[in-house]
């Protein structure tokens, strides 16, 4: 049972690397943004205001109901329109844009999983001063890939993908989507290791009487401090107060420094130390 989760758990890893990847290509493409409303069929649109059209049928009728009313209440006092368009194999396309009269304040999440990731967003210009263009592409690749809908549903994709850019507007923007999903605290911790054994390697002795080899950690600063500091730590304080997995990142890496140290001074350090003796 437990390789079974460990084995999950690496393919949620490696699904999240290239996730990251595929987005970074796609934010510099105009195309995913408004590929959405490459089509243009007003039919499809309904005959009342609302602030979300659920053509794939995504959300319950209480969901829907409530998440128009916390929208219309949210542009209200905020000045911020963010805007729903579910579809599948029908999309009104272009005509949601007069519909809703989106403009430079706007933001349309589109949900649709025949690209892959269900989540695609059409960003108004004035969103980019508060929530960058790397906001968008994490916020992308987190909510909408494939295991994430798979553990919380289509819906709670939707819906955690609209209260992260929420939450984020009401403090003034966001660099980076708040929040540490497991998968990427695992990719910190395997970093935080990696800097560890580095910096346990290098501070073996290589020469008698001495214990810490301090000129070579020195050396080799450059690469585990950003293994460590900027992979390992960095991603944890900009998304979460949370200090445990902070903790257990350093421990990993103070045990990882322990370890390499111990192996390397039991193998490279004692024949080293024999062939100068000799």
């Amino acid at each position: 049972m437990r390789s079974t989760t460990v084995a999950q758990m690496g393919r949620q890893v490696r699904t999240y690397g290239l996730a990251i990847l595929l987005a970074v290509v796609l934010v510099w493409n105009p195309v995913w943004a408004s590929s959405a409303l490459a089509d243009d069929n007003p039919d499809l649109l309904p005959d009342r205001p609302t602030s979300v059209i659920d053509l794939a049928r995504i959300l319950t009728d209480g969901q829907r109901s409530a998440l128009e009313a916390e929208l219309e209440d949210f542009a209200a006092t905020s000045g911020w329109k963010l805007r729903v368009l579910t579809q599948y194999d029908r999309t009104p396309g272009l005509a949601v844009k007069d519909f809703w009269n989106l403009d430079e304040r706007s933001l349309l999440l589109v949900a649709d999983e025949r690209g892959g990731n269900l989540l695609n967003f059409n960003v108004g210009d004035a969103l980019f001063s508060l929530l960058p263009r790397t906001f968008w592409v994490e916020l992308q690749t987190r909510f909408g890939n494939q295991y994430y809908v798979r553990e919380h549903g289509r819906d709670g994709a939707v819906l955690d993908a609209l209260h992260a850019v929420k939450g984020c507007l009401v403090i003034g923007g966001c660099q980076v989507v708040p929040g540490l999903p497991q998968e990427q605290w695992v990719l910190t911790l395997c970093t935080s290791i990696l800097g560890g054994l580095i910096v346990g390697f290098a501070a073996f002795p290589r020469q008698a009487g001495r214990r810490i080899e301090w000129l070579w950690v020195l050396l080799l600063s450059p690469l585990w401090i950003i293994l460590f500091g900027v992979f390992g730590v960095a991603p944890i304080i900009t998304r979460t107060n949370d200090l445990l997995p902070l903790i257990r990142n350093g421990l990993g890496f103070g045990a990882a420094a322990v370890a390499a140290y111990l192996i390397a001074q039991a193998t490279l350090g004692k024949e080293r130390l024999q062939k100068g003796e000799s």
